[in-house]
């Protein structure tokens, strides 16, 4: 970091550039997608804490997913929103460095979360009796911890990699955050060695627990099919109707941004799918779930009658006060 640091100290996001009088309207957009990601994934959490009808593995894995999808949008967005009021934005070479590594920590721990919950779908469908055994508290705590402590072996090497680069002018980054590929162009050195380890470490990644997903998946179809009853086939599908939602978007627009080519898509067309994957993505994982999930819609209405009730007792209690 030294090397880089001598010559560069700051870094410049460009963000958006877009017409002027657009700037009010993105910005309000993307400000009511963050808050909504902030409020739903937190109501997602809340309630799985809350409810005791909610204390299996599933939300319990949910949970998980829900906190990651919160940081993980909170790496880029305050960002973008500035950009949107005061223009490019500067960021230090430091904390250009720490976006970078947290947004692909956080995707890492993303992707190898739907994993793990595709396998606790797999475990529920097609081994139903032994499931309380298998999935146990401990078990599912070293899942999770195992997820992060994977991601961020993961993630750390190639940042160390990237952070060791010389950077030497320009300091613009054509983006709204410290994405990685734009970040290595900027080098004024080869880097090559650096491109091929972040894609082999990418590929394995993505495609790993895009596999464990796809084999635990082509189980469950296998075991669902074999249920007679309609009644049941879709009562087991519908278990998993919204996980399989959510791995299509996400890995659909990861893969998309690493097999893209700069010469076959524009800059702003990464900057889209950016978009769509760190901002928008996270604010409908909450209702995909909730409004597939019946044991989830039911604790939301219990909250609700709950809160009704709190508030009419209390306005009761506050005319019997002012009556006295």
């Amino acid at each position: 970091m030294t090397n880089a640091t001598a010559s560069v100290q700051e870094f410049i996001l460009l963000g958006f550039p877009t017409a002027p009088h657009l700037h009010l309207l993105l910005f309000c957009l993307v400000l009511t997608n963050y808050l909504l990601t902030l409020s739903g994934n937190g109501v997602i959490i809340g309630i799985t804490l809350s409810d005791h009808r909610l204390r299996s593995p599933m939300y319990f894995f949910l949970r998980n997913f829900s906190f990651v999808e919160i940081w993980f949008t909170s790496v880029t967005v305050p960002k973008l929103l500035a950009s949107f009021l005061q223009g490019p934005q500067t960021i230090s070479f430091a904390g250009c460095m720490i976006q970078c590594y947290f947004y692909f920590l956080l995707g890492a721990a993303e992707f190898l979360l739907l994993g793990v919950m595709s396998f606790d779908r797999y475990q529920a469908i097609c081994n139903p009796l032994r499931y309380p055994a298998l999935m146990t508290g401990r078990f599912c705590l070293q899942l999770v911890c195992g997820s992060w402590a994977a991601a961020f072996a993961t993630i750390l090497g190639p940042l160390i990699l990237v952070t060791g680069l010389p950077y030497c002018g320009p300091n613009i980054i054509n983006h709204f955050f410290c994405d990685r590929t734009p970040l290595v162009g900027l080098s004024c050195s080869g880097t090559q060695e650096v491109e091929a380890v972040n894609l082999v470490l990418a590929a394995v990644l993505i495609l790993g627990s895009l596999v464990l997903t796809g084999i635990s998946y082509g189980y469950i179809v296998l075991a669902v099919l074999r249920i007679p009853s309609l009644h049941g086939r879709r009562k087991a599908f519908s278990t998993c109707a919204s996980h399989m939602v959510v791995v299509t978007i996400v890995y659909g627009s990861h893969i998309f941004m690493h097999v893209r080519t700069s010469h076959t898509y524009p800059e702003q067309v990464d900057k889209v799918v950016a978009l769509m994957t760190s901002v928008v993505a996270p604010s409908l994982n909450p209702f995909i779930y909730t409004l597939r999930n019946e044991k989830v819609k039911e604790a939301l209405w219990d909250v609700a009658r709950r809160t009704r009730i709190l508030a009419t007792t209390g306005k009761a209690i506050e005319e019997m006060g002012e009556r006295a």
